[in-house]
């Protein structure tokens, strides 16, 4: 009796470790499954930023080589405005001169004209000197 109670004691002690071991493989493959269900979860969100920040790279670097290239631009049309403004200078400055070229000859023609106006009514008098004494010469 006392054998076949301890029997009976040790065949029921092996299923109970048998079902805790059981249970315990159950317990470690459930947690085994929960954690690569997060990280799992968790590599989802750190692949997607992980991508985005290569996306963000490459789009730093393409900036970056825009910038370079409108910086360049830029310096060109600088340098074009400021050659056609000092262009435009020139243009004025040619200009100013034409005006006071002009100026000059028409003060030239103006003296000239003078002179020559003068000349003429000399030679007025002088005629109109001769005519009176051969006028009174000949009375």
């Amino acid at each position: 009796m006392l054998s076949r109670l301890l029997k009976e004691h040790q065949v029921k002690q092996n299923e109970r470790k048998e079902l805790q071991e059981r249970r315990r493989r159950e317990a470690i493959a459930a947690a085994t499954c929960l954690t690569e269900s997060l990280v799992d979860h968790l590599n989802v969100g750190v692949a997607q930023a992980y991508v985005n920040q290569r996306k963000l790279d490459h789009e730093v670097k393409t900036l970056q080589v825009q910038a370079g290239q409108f910086s360049k631009q830029t310096a060109q049309w600088i340098s074009m405005v400021e050659g056609f403004n000092q262009a435009l200078k020139e243009i004025g400055d040619v200009e100013n001169w034409a005006r006071s070229i002009e100026m000059d000859m028409r003060t030239i023609a103006t003296a000239l004209e003078y002179v020559h106006k003068g000349h003429l009514q000399s030679r007025h008098q002088d005629r109109d000197k001769h005519f009176f004494v051969l006028n009174n010469e000949l009375k």
